[in-house]
């Protein structure tokens, strides 16, 4: 099969604009290729992630990782999670949660980091890790999707945070 298609815009860079605080990894940097263990068949283990910078009046943050070039209509969530507390301005590799907070359905149905998978052949995908700060101690049932939370969150959205890493699979 044909792969070619135009390439999809970052989302974050279309949506209504918000405050920007500052995300970074110990894992990786703003476009660089994330390392075999942030993969699916690197084991599929969360990057190191922490945010500074965010507005006072922050309750929780909305944590998540998206592909937008996922060859399938609206993208491939990989990652989300609610209920982190402000209190909270990192996750250790592997993506141990802290206590309240919920791991949401990822687009293959786990509620895990789900590593970088685009299909053989495809060009390098993007894989936007965002940071969403909440003005309230935002929580939604087990279960929801990270669409459903982010449109639930958007009223509640003070600023936002992203790096993005990227990926394709070598040829065989």
């Amino acid at each position: 099969m044909n792969l070619e298609r135009p390439v999809a815009p970052n989302p974050y860079e279309i949506l209504p604009q918000v405050g920007s605080f500052t995300l970074t990894s110990e894992t990786f940097s703003e476009g660089d290729t994330l390392a075999a263990p942030q993969t699916a068949s690197g084991g599929s283990v969360a990057p190191q992630l922490s945010w500074s910078g965010f507005p006072e009046g922050t309750k929780s943050f909305l944590i998540s990782c998206f592909d937008p070039d996922a060859p399938i209509p609206g993208g491939f969530w990989h990652w989300a999670v609610v209920g982190v507390p402000a209190s909270v301005t990192s996750l250790p590799l592997g993506g141990a949660l802290p206590e309240g907070a919920l791991a949401l359905p990822n687009s293959g149905g786990e509620e895990a980091y789900m590593g970088a998978a685009p299909p053989p052949g495809d060009r390098a995908h993007r894989y936007i890790f965002a940071v969403n700060a909440l003005d309230t101690e935002f929580s939604v049932d087990p279960g929801t999707t990270p669409t459903v939370a982010h449109f639930q969150s958007l009223g509640n959205l003070l600023a936002r945070a992203t790096l993005t890493g990227t990926y394709a699979e070598p040829d065989a």
